[in-house]
C-alpha cells in the first residue's frame, strides 16, 4: 500500500465514531498524571493529601478539630476527621445521594461557594473524586445528623448504595481507600516519614488542629520521656505514631526549621493581619549564609513564590533599609546594598488566605493575585518597623548581619566572575582533569562526578566514550553550608563543576526569584558516583548539599542522580552475582550453595578502585543495567531542615538525629 492510499485509509476510518467520549471519571484513569501529576512515589502520596485537603478546609472553616490518617496493614488509608460530615441527601439536580455526586463527579463540591468555605485549597473539586477513580477500592462513611452512612466504590463506580448502617452522636467523615496497583505500577507502598513531612507542615500552618498519623503495618519499640527529659524504653511495642499539634503556629515552624542553626535574634519575629487578606508570617535570622523562604497560599506550598513571595521581599527590605538610614548604621558600608542583603541568614515562612486565588498554571505553584503584593508588603513592613523601634540592640545587629552579606556579596561576584570567566561560554577550556564525552546533544550526555583520580581513572577506563563524560573530584569538597559564598566560590573543585556543565551562576530576577539559565548546560544527567562506605556517602552529602544551595535548578529539573554501586560480589566458580542490600547477598550465598556457604566467595566494595573497569560498566554506569536514583524534593521546607542540621553548625540537633535514626543506618567499621 502506498504512503497516499495509507492516508486516504485513514481519513475514511476518521468519522464521527472515531470520538471517544470519557464519561464520569474515566478520564482521570485514563490520564491520571493529568490530575495528580504523576503514577509514581509521588502520585501515589499525593492521593492522602486531596483526602486529608479537605478535612483541612473543614477545620479553616471552624468545623473540625481533628484528623486521624491511619496506613493500614494492605497499605490502604483511612482518614476520618470531626467535621460535619459530606451531605447525604438527595442531590437537587443529580437525582441522588450528594455523597455520591461529590465522590463521583469532578468538579463537584461546597468550595465553589464561598458560603460554605471562605477559602480552600482544592479549589478544582476533583481531589476526593480523584482518589476515589484511582482507588480500587473506597468506602465513605459519614456520621451526619444522628446516623451513619457508608457507600462503597471501585474505580470511581458506587458499588452499593447509600446505606444507613447506624447511629450516632458525632459528625464526621471517614475516606479508607486503597490505591489501584494497575494504575501505580511502581509502587503503592506509603512512606511513613513523607506522609509525615506534610501533616507536620499543615499542623503549623493551621495552629490548634490536632493531627495524627498512625502506622500499623509494623510495631516499634515503645519510648517514654520523663520529668526530667531522659527518654528511656518501656520494654513494649506499639504502632508507630506521632500527633502533630501546634499552638503557636508559624513561630513553631520557624523554630522547628532552624533547630540546626544558632540564632541571631532572640525570638522569632510575627506579621499577623487580617484586614483584607489574612497574612501570618513568621521570620528568624541566623548566623547562617541561606536565605529560606517558604510561602503557602490557602495551606497550598507556592514552591514558585508569586505575588505575596514579592510583597514579602518589598516590605521587609523597605523597612530593614529605612531604619539602617535613621539610625547611621551604613556608614562604613563601602558597596551598595542589595535586595538579596537584606535576606542572608533568614528563614521566613509566608501563609496567606485569599478567597479566589488565581495561581500560575495548574500545578498552583505561583500566586498572581495583583492586589496581595502591596497587602503583604505594607503588613510586612508594618510589623517589622515596631519590632525594630521596640528591639534596637536586635535591629542592629540584623542591620550589622546585612553590612556583611554585602561585603561579602561584593567579593562573591568577584569570585563568580571568575567562574564565569572559565565556563565554556566565554570559550575558556574544560577543567584538565575533565574527560569529555564526543555527542554535543546535552540530552544524551552524562557527567560522573567520581570521588578520587583513582575511581576516576577507572571510571575513564570503562565508560561510553561517546555520551559519558567522567569529572574527578579531589577528596572532600567545601560544606558550604557552613561557609560564605564567596569562600564557595574559591574552591577550585566548586569552579571544576561550573565550567563543566557549561552554566552560569544562579542570578535574581526583577521578582527576587534566583534562577540559572540551563540553556547551554551541557549534560542532561548529572551523577554523583562516589564508594559505597561512610567517607562516600560523606562526599555524596557534601556535592547534594552544594547543588542543593547553589545549583536548586539543576534539582528542579531533575537532572541529578546518585549512582549506586553494589556492595557485595557473591561467587562460586564462573558463577556470580552483584548485590547491593544485605537480604540479596544472603540470597545470593543460599542460591550458588545450595543450601550450604560452602565453596562460596563473598567480597565486600569498600571503594570503586576495588573494581576493575568492566565491572564499574557492569553494574555502575552501563545504562541498560545500571541503578541511578534521581534527586528530587518533595517537600522543601523538610529538605531545608535536613540540610541544615545535618550540614550546620549546630551539634545537638544532630546528634539527636543520628540516636533516633541509628537503627536505620549500616555504619561501615
Amino acid at each position: 500500500m502506498t504512503d497516499n492510499e495509507q492516508i486516504k485509509q485513514a481519513e475514511e476510518q476518521y468519522s464521527a465514531s472515531s470520538i471517544q467520549v470519557l464519561e464520569g471519571l474515566e478520564a482521570v484513569r485514563k490520564r491520571p498524571s493529568m490530575y495528580i501529576g504523576d503514577i509514581g512515589e509521588r502520585g501515589l502520596h499525593h492521593l492522602v493529601y486531596e483526602v486529608v485537603d479537605n478535612s483541612i478546609d473543614e477545620a479553616m472553616a471552624g468545623f473540625c478539630t481533628d484528623i486521624d490518617v491511619t496506613i493500614l496493614e494492605d497499605n490502604s488509608i483511612k482518614v476520618t476527621d470531626n467535621g460535619r460530615g459530606i451531605p447525604t441527601g438527595m442531590h437537587p439536580k443529580e437525582h441522588r445521594s450528594a455523597l455520591e455526586v461529590v465522590l463521583t463527579v469532578l468538579h463537584a463540591g461546597g468550595k465553589f461557594s464561598k458560603s460554605n468555605y471562605k477559602v480552600s485549597g482544592g479549589l478544582h473539586g476533583v481531589g476526593v473524586s480523584c482518589v476515589n477513580a484511582l482507588s480500587d477500592l473506597l468506602v465513605a462513611e459519614v456520621h451526619r445528623e444522628g446516623q451513619v452512612f457508608v457507600q462503597k466504590y471501585s474505580k470511581g463506580k458506587p458499588i452499593t448504595p447509600v446505606e444507613v448502617v447506624g447511629t450516632c452522636e458525632d459528625t464526621g467523615t471517614t475516606i479508607t481507600f486503597h490505591p489501584d496497583a494497575t494504575i501505580f505500577t511502581q509502587t503503592i507502598v506509603y512512606k511513613y516519614d513523607t506522609l509525615a513531612a506534610r501533616l507536620r507542615e499543615l499542623s503549623y500552618l493551621n495552629k490548634g488542629i490536632h493531627i495524627r498519623l498512625t502506622d500499623t503495618r509494623s510495631l516499634v519499640d515503645e519510648f517514654v520521656t520523663d520529668e526530667s527529659g531522659e527518654t528511656k524504653a518501656t520494654g513494649r511495642q506499639v504502632y508507630r505514631s506521632d500527633v502533630f499539634y501546634s499552638e503557636d503556629g508559624l513561630k513553631e515552624f520557624i523554630k522547628y526549621l532552624d533547630a540546626g542553626a544558632e540564632e541571631l535574634i532572640p525570638e522569632p519575629v510575627c506579621v499577623n493581619a487580617d484586614k483584607i487578606i489574612p497574612i501570618d508570617i513568621a521570620l528568624q535570622y541566623n548566623t547562617g549564609y541561606s536565605e529560606k523562604i517558604y510561602s503557602y497560599v490557602n495551606n497550598i506550598n507556592t514552591i514558585e513564590g508569586g505575588t505575596h513571595l514579592q510583597g514579602f521581599k518589598m516590605g521587609l527590605s523597605r523597612s530593614l533599609k529605612n531604619y539602617a538610614e535613621k539610625n547611621n548604621l551604613l556608614a562604613k558600608l563601602k558597596v551598595d546594598l542589595a535586595p538579596e542583603d537584606f535576606r542572608e541568614g533568614l528563614t521566613a515562612v509566608i501563609s496567606v488566605k485569599v478567597a479566589e486565588p488565581q495561581f500560575e498554571g495548574q500545578t498552583k505553584t505561583k500566586l498572581g493575585n495583583s492586589e496581595v503584593t502591596s497587602a503583604v508588603s505594607q503588613a510586612t513592613a508594618a510589623a517589622m518597623d515596631m519590632y525594630l523601634e521596640e528591639n534596637p540592640k536586635a535591629g542592629k545587629t540584623i542591620i550589622e548581619k546585612i553590612v556583611l552579606a554585602a561585603t561579602a556579596r561584593a567579593a562573591a561576584r568577584k569570585a563568580r566572575e571568575l567562574v564565569q570567566r572559565k565556563t565554556v561560554m566565554s570559550g575558556a577550556g574544560m577543567p584538565g582533569k575533565l574527560a569529555d564525552c564526543s555527542e554535543r546533544d546535552p540530552e544524551q550526555c552524562e557527567l560522573f562526578l567520581v570521588e578520587g583520580d583513582s575511581a576516576g581513572g577507572t571510571a575513564k577506563q570503562g565508560r561510553d566514550r561517546r555520551t559519558q563524560a567522567i569529572l574527578p573530584l579531589r577528596g572532600k569538597i567545601l560544606n558550604v553550608e557552613k561557609a560564605a559564598g564567596d569562600r564557595a566560590f574559591e574552591s577550585q573543585e566548586v569552579r571544576n563543576i561550573y565550567t563543566a556543565l557549561g552554566v552560569s551562576v544562579a542570578q535574581e530576577d526583577e521578582t527576587g526569584e534566583k534562577k540559572m539559565d540551563l540553556s547551554r548546560l551541557r549534560y542532561h544527567k548529572v551523577i554523583i558516583m562516589t564508594d559505597a562506605d561512610v567517607d562516600g556517602s560523606h562526599i555524596a552529602t557534601l556535592i547534594l548539599t552544594f547543588f542543593f544551595r547553589y545549583m536548586l535548578d539543576l534539582i528542579k529539573n531533575g537532572y541529578v542522580y546518585l549512582a549506586t554501586p553494589p556492595l557485595y560480589k557473591v561467587w562460586k566458580g564462573k558463577e556470580e552475582v552483584y548485590c547491593w542490600t544485605e537480604p540479596q547477598r544472603a540470597e545470593a550465598i543460599e542460591r550458588l550453595g545450595k543450601g550450604s556457604e560452602k565453596g562460596v566467595s563473598v567480597q565486600r566494595y569498600k571503594g570503586l578502585g576495588e573494581m576493575s573497569d568492566q565491572q564499574l560498566w557492569d553494574t555502575t554506569m552501563d545504562p541498560s543495567r545500571r541503578r541511578l536514583r534521581q534527586i528530587t524534593i518533595d517537600n522543601a521546607a523538610e529538605a531545608e531542615r535536613t540540610f541544615s542540621m545535618l550540614m550546620g553548625e549546630d551539634v545537638p540537633p544532630r546528634r539527636q538525629f543520628i540516636e533516633e535514626n541509628a537503627h536505620y543506618a549500616n555504619i561501615d567499621a
